[in-house]
């Protein structure tokens, strides 16, 4: 923890010190904090969230011969209730070079499998997330990842975990993206993605998105099986988002086999960085408890 400590307070102070290397230097983050009331089986309780709130430092450095120099150095914090080591906890964090090639990172990183959900997941780091019902959603440490060029709005990616011990195993996750995620660019989006043998499972994936009359559509499928028993799950997302004046309504259904995730809500624009949000979960586990969340906070991006 002291050396994390350390080497924050180093970086920090080049960002905002150091007149050669301050262009090159982003500082960024985000705070969302909710009130969430639970009801898991019954038991029911409240509870401040802090919803992946984080800091971060990136930025790039033109070098020669076409090439440039890129890094990251992102941490999670915990706003609401945790204190001294568990407040802080790693997120990507790399250095690589990019160019006519595309770009390698090493380091920890999200898979390019995570990485090809795009924004069909209307909501990302709260209980409706997309990872409490699907595998997959991994950041590996050990980590290359590759990503090409772009041609005519396709792009590769991959990412090679290594085994990082004598009997660990390699694992590779597979991604092909087409358009934008962000519909800025394209009203379309699309991904094929693969995972083998990364954190124990096979997994194929297919997102889809599309802007169509205001509304944000969102689609997938996946399939995941488990290396070392052959057990395998199917299931499905559908998301939508509609914007009205400065609010945004959101609905999503996640499947898997016979687990239904129906997640519900509401942001409200308080500025460009800053919006209140409201939402409720249900989850409908099949020979398990149901769990219900409700939850109401506030988001500023800097």
């Amino acid at each position: 923890m002291n050396c994390l400590k350390t080497t924050l307070a180093t970086v920090l102070a080049l960002a905002f010190t150091a007149p050669t290397f301050a262009a090159e230097v982003q500082v960024y983050g985000k705070a969302n904090v909710s009130f969430q009331s639970a009801d898991e089986g019954g038991d029911s309780f409240t509870e401040l969230k802090s919803n992946a709130s984080r800091f971060g430092i990136k930025g790039d450095l033109k070098l020669e011969d076409g090439l440039t120099a890129v890094y990251k150095y992102e941490i999670q914090i915990d706003l609401a209730d945790e204190a001294g080591e568990d407040n802080l906890k790693s997120r990507n964090q790399y250095v690589g070079l990019k160019g006519g090639f595309g770009e390698v990172l090493l380091g920890r990183n999200d898979t390019v499998l995570k990485q090809s959900q795009g924004k069909v997941d209307l909501f990302n780091d709260y209980e409706g997330d997309l990872k409490r019902t699907w595998k997959g959603e991994n950041r590996m440490g050990d980590s290359i990842t590759y990503k090409s060029p772009k041609f005519n709005g396709f792009q590769l990616g991959a990412s090679y975990i290594a085994e990082d011990e004598e009997d660990g195993e390699d694992g590779l996750s597979l991604a092909l993206t087409y358009g934008d995620k962000t519909y800025k660019k394209s009203n379309f989006y699309a991904a094929l993605a693969v995972d083998n043998e990364v954190k124990g499972y096979d997994i194929f994936r297919a997102i889809g998105g599309v802007k169509v009359a205001g509304f944000k559509l969102g689609f997938g499928w996946q399939t995941q099986e488990k290396v070392d028993t052959d057990d395998d799950q199917d299931g499905y997302l559908v998301s939508v988002a509609y914007p009205v004046g400065k609010a945004t309504l959101k609905a999503q259904l996640q499947n898997l086999e016979d687990n239904d995730t129906v997640t519900v809500g509401v942001d409200y624009k308080l500025g460009k960085k800053t919006k209140l949000f409201a939402w409720f979960s249900n989850f409908d586990i099949e020979g398990g408890e149901d769990r219900d969340y409700f939850s109401v906070g506030m988001e500023h991006k800097f």
